[in-house]
């Protein structure tokens, strides 16, 4: 592990890390959706994820929902100390419901994907890629890229509600 800390540290641009950050942790990232309903939908049936934290601000016309995949058995009940837990968890997906987008009609936000390119993909790592994607094509989920096209076999990309890509791997090499 030391050894390729030492490597990594060589790669230009890349600074040591500074005593000062001990103890940031990368929270969230944020994505905006249509519809807030189809999105949960996607990321807590589809994808495993908890609804840890929901705030509906009506005065400004959004709604905030954060996933992450965890144990719901591990969820505070007490909204202070929710707030607390979920600002210390690492990998947690914040959704943004701008509320009646959900009734324009085709897509509201851009993916990143087309031109002008930005914003690419989250990935989500699971045990076995193979029986996800199986499980995923049958709940007709829509796929960016199979296991079988292209080169790199042992990823997938899937689309949620929104055509944002997620892309799927697995931490061990495929057998």
């Amino acid at each position: 592990m030391a050894d390729t800390a030492a490597t990594l540290a060589n790669v230009p641009g890349v600074s040591a890390r500074d005593a000062a950050t001990d103890g940031f942790v990368f929270n969230h990232t944020m994505l905006r959706v249509k519809d807030a309903k189809a999105s949960l939908d996607f990321y807590t049936r589809v994808l495993g994820f908890s609804l840890v934290r929901h705030n509906d601000f009506p005065d400004d016309g959004f709604s905030l929902y954060f996933l992450a995949i965890v144990d719901p058995a591990d969820i505070p009940d007490d909204e202070a100390q929710r707030k607390a837990w979920v600002a210390g968890l690492q990998g947690v997906l914040e959704l943004t419901h701008n509320h009646g987008t959900e009734s324009q009609d085709g897509p509201v936000y851009h993916d990143g994907n087309s031109e002008p390119r930005g914003f690419g993909h989250i990935c989500v790592s699971v045990s076995d890629v193979r029986a996800a994607c199986a499980r995923f094509e049958d709940l007709g989920v829509p796929f960016q890229k199979r296991l079988s096209d292209g080169r790199m076999r042992e990823i997938a990309f899937i689309k949620d509600p929104d055509g944002y890509w997620v892309e799927i791997i697995q931490p061990t090499p495929l057998d």
